[in-house]
């Protein structure tokens, strides 16, 4: 047999014994790159595109769980995450038709696979270019997508679980460090601004967002610039860590 299908009947068929069934966490994974909001999608095996997921081992916690699940996937530590809700109007089960092709899930039906399943969500914020995604016997494919072009037709509930960690990044955006874990350590005004503009989908003043931010002291100027051509040399900046931390934590952080 092969072994990759060896090791899905093991997990089919044993995978309760290691792992709490009924029961998944979800990673919706944001990352920000050329003037893009993405989101990490994977496709299952004969199956469809989605969110990373996967499940909570007998003895683990939930936190110790997500950081596996996430470094098991991109194979990066200290990812900065967040939950966000829990999942379980929709109904999850294994059904065989939902399977395009791969392996056979017939098996499936009546074990513990077959049941509902309760999820909570987690968002995570990371640089595209730094995660390394990890392919497997469930996971065969996967790709960074535009928020504004995501597939309806995603797996179970994941396209309203996107749509709710989304909600809850713009929401957030204010009072965790959103800006600090999705931008280089050093950047330019405009480059903030467009950070802010594209997690918001909205437009802020070209003189007042940067005044508000240098008036709040929690971006600093540095003494070097960078050379975008045409003349144009602006200054770069970086986060003041302690101040940005301590608005964050009063909820003042680029009220705007």
């Amino acid at each position: 047999m092969d072994s990759n299908l060896k090791q899905y009947y093991d997990f089919v068929e044993n995978g309760d014994k290691i792992y709490l069934p009924h029961f998944t966490l979800e990673c919706v994974i944001f990352g920000y790159e050329n003037k893009q909001l993405k989101v990490l999608l994977t496709k299952l095996v004969g199956i469809g595109w989605g969110v990373p997921s996967g499940y909570v081992k007998r003895e683990e916690s939930l936190t110790v769980a997500v950081n596996r699940i996430l470094k098991e996937r991109t194979a990066l530590d200290n990812i900065f995450l967040k939950q966000f809700h829990t999942f379980g109007d929709s109904k999850h089960r294994i059904k065989p038709q939902e399977y395009e092709s791969g392996i056979d899930v017939s098996m499936t039906k009546g074990t513990w696979l077959a049941e509902r399943t309760l999820s909570i969500g987690y968002y995570a914020l990371m640089d595209c270019s730094e995660a390394d995604i990890k392919l497997d016997v469930f996971v065969e494919d996967y790709k960074w997508v535009d928020v504004n072009e995501i597939p309806k037709d995603l797996l179970l509930d994941h396209n309203e679980i996107i749509d709710y960690a989304l909600m809850t990044l713009r929401n957030q955006i204010f009072h965790e460090p959103i800006g600090f874990e999705l931008l280089p350590e050093k950047f330019t005004l405009p480059e903030i601004q467009t950070l802010y503009e594209t997690i918001l989908n909205k437009k802020f003043d070209r003189r007042n967002f940067p005044n508000k931010l240098l008036a709040q002291e929690i971006i600093v100027k540095l003494d070097e610039k960078r050379n975008i051509g045409q003349h144009r040399s602006p200054f770069l900046y970086k986060f003041h860590k302690e101040n940005y931390e301590n608005a964050l934590s009063e909820r003042t952080a680029l009220v705007l």
